[in-house]
């Protein structure tokens, strides 16, 4: 049976939630969420994977302006985040669910941190805009190039984009407009990666620096 061509940009996303959904029933989630879901990735997805970066210094501009954009909310109306927008029963509260020991765990971190700075960018970027924005404008997606546009496929990619972030919803929305844009700019899953691996790497240095943990939810 030939494999279908969209699993390589999905499997290791899907992968990724079905642990969130169980992540309370088994011990040392997280660290066995990045094992598993980078093992899926390297013998599922290794084929579509692509790390080369175009415009490299570019993406990393971009990747740390969005990491700005993310926190400047917070930082310039310290209770922006308790409106009703952003604490609600569909989004949630920007709450951390890590225990205080977890927080001081040198192993956690260390697989928190390559998860967020460099699992996530490559699952999340195959599969939004890898896959999805390309597979809203056809869904023989392989036909279409990287970067396409179509309303459809920008906006809509980058509302659900948002809406897996719950209580950070709107700098998620900003952050999927950015990162569609940039892959409509470049053509390149490699340098969406590096953009996304940036912030995420930003965020999680800025988590841990200044004890920011309701950023890790």
């Amino acid at each position: 049976m030939t494999k279908h061509p969209a699993v390589p940009y999905v499997a290791p996303f899907a992968a990724f939630l079905v642990f969130l959904g169980i992540k309370s029933y088994l011990p040392f989630e997280y660290p066995l969420r990045v094992i598993v879901v980078g093992a899926i990735l390297l013998l599922v997805s290794r084929k579509v994977v692509s790390l080369r970066a175009a415009r490299p210094a570019a993406s990393v501009l971009v990747g740390i302006l969005l990491f700005v954009i993310w926190i400047a909310p917070d930082l310039l109306w310290p209770t922006y985040r308790q409106h009703w927008l952003f604490d609600n029963a569909l989004t949630g509260s920007a709450q951390s669910s890590l225990a205080a020991e977890t927080r001081a765990d040198f192993v956690f971190l260390f697989f928190r941190v390559l998860g967020t700075a460099v699992l996530v960018p490559v699952i999340e970027e195959l599969f939004w805009r890898g896959w999805l924005m390309r597979y809203l404008i056809a869904p023989k997606f392989e036909a279409v190039r990287l970067g396409s546009y179509s309303a459809l496929s920008f906006w809509l990619t980058a509302a659900l984009f948002a809406s897996e972030h719950g209580p950070y919803w709107e700098v998620g929305l900003l952050a999927g407009i950015g990162y569609n844009w940039w892959m409509i700019r470049t053509r390149s899953l490699g340098d969406c990666i590096l953009a996304h691996a940036v912030t995420n790497a930003c965020l999680a240095a800025y988590v841990i620096a200044a004890g920011a943990w309701q950023y890790w939810l």
